[in-house]
C-alpha cells in the first residue's frame, strides 16, 4: 500500500497485487484496516479510525483505490459511484493483438459465486447483466498489446472476462485463459488513474499511479 493522495475527507492508495480491499473469508488483512493502521499512526489518533470502502477492485489487479475518511464523504462518494460519476481508467496488457485500434465490447455477463469466475452469456440468460466497456490500444508489441480500458458499466470481473471472450486475455491471467502465470501471482491489470468531483470541496480530483514494469517495456520498445 502506497497513499498517492489525501486531505480531510478521502484518501487514495495504490493497492499491490495480492491485497484484497476488504474483508472476506480468507481472513487475510485487507487494506482498508491497512490503511486504518496508517492513518492512526500518521495522526497518532487514539480510539478507532473511520476507513469507508468506496470500491474494490480484484485481488490480483494492482492500482488506484479511493477511500472514505469521513462519514459525510462516504455517503457522498456512494452515490456518486450509482451515478456514474467516479471515472477510473485501466491499463490491461493483453496476449495477442486486437482487430480493431478502438472499440466498444458489448456482452451479456454472468457471475458465479461458487467459482468465483464471470462467464459471457446469451441475451436472456436468468441473472445475466449487459455489459459494455470502451478500449484504445496504446502498444504492441510481438506477442502482447497495451489497453487503455474504460468501463461504461461495472461487473465484477468485467475487464478479465470480456477481453478474454473476445481473444485477448490478459497476460498472468490464468483464471481467464492466459498461456502462464505472472511472478508473483499478479495479473497485468491496472487501475491506472481516477478522476471525480470532490465530494466536500467540489475540487476536481485527478489521481494517476506509476504503470507495471511489464507496460512499461511495451511502451519503450
Amino acid at each position: 500500500m502506497t497513499p498517492l493522495y489525501e486531505d480531510n475527507h478521502i484518501i487514495i492508495v495504490r493497492k499491490e497485487a495480492g491485497e484484497i480491499v476488504q474483508g472476506d473469508k480468507t481472513g487475510d488483512t485487507p487494506l482498508s484496516e491497512t490503511v486504518k493502521a496508517y492513518l492512526k499512526e500518521k495522526y497518532n489518533k487514539p480510539g478507532n479510525v473511520f476507513c469507508g470502502v468506496v470500491h474494490r477492485i480484484d485481488r490480483p489487479v494492482t492500482g488506484v483505490v479511493l477511500f472514505a475518511k469521513t462519514s459525510k464523504a462516504l455517503s457522498r462518494l456512494n452515490e456518486m459511484l450509482k451515478k456514474g460519476e467516479i471515472h477510473k481508467t485501466y491499463w490491461a496488457l493483453v496476449e495477442g493483438k486486437r482487430e480493431k485500434k478502438e472499440d466498444d465490447i458489448e456482452s451479456w455477463l454472468l457471475s458465479d459465486g461458487k467459482t468465483n469466475k464471470t462467464r459471457v452469456v446469451a441475451e436472456g440468460t436468468v441473472g445475466a447483466k449487459l455489459s459494455r466497456l470502451h478500449y484504445r490500444v496504446i502498444a504492441e508489441g510481438e506477442r502482447y498489446s497495451l489497453l487503455e480500458v474504460k468501463l461504461l458499466t461495472g461487473r465484477k470481473h468485467q475487464i478479465r472476462a470480456q477481453l478474454s471472450s473476445t481473444g485477448t486475455p490478459i497476460k498472468g491471467d490464468l483464471k481467464y485463459g492466459a498461456r502462464r502465470s505472472n511472478p508473483g501471482g499478479g495479473i497485468s491489470l491496472l487501475a491506472r488513474r481516477i478522476e471525480f468531483t470532490h465530494p466536500v470541496s467540489g475540487n476536481a480530483i485527478e489521481v494517476e499511479t506509476d504503470m507495471l514494469p511489464e507496460m512499461k517495456r511495451i511502451t519503450e520498445s
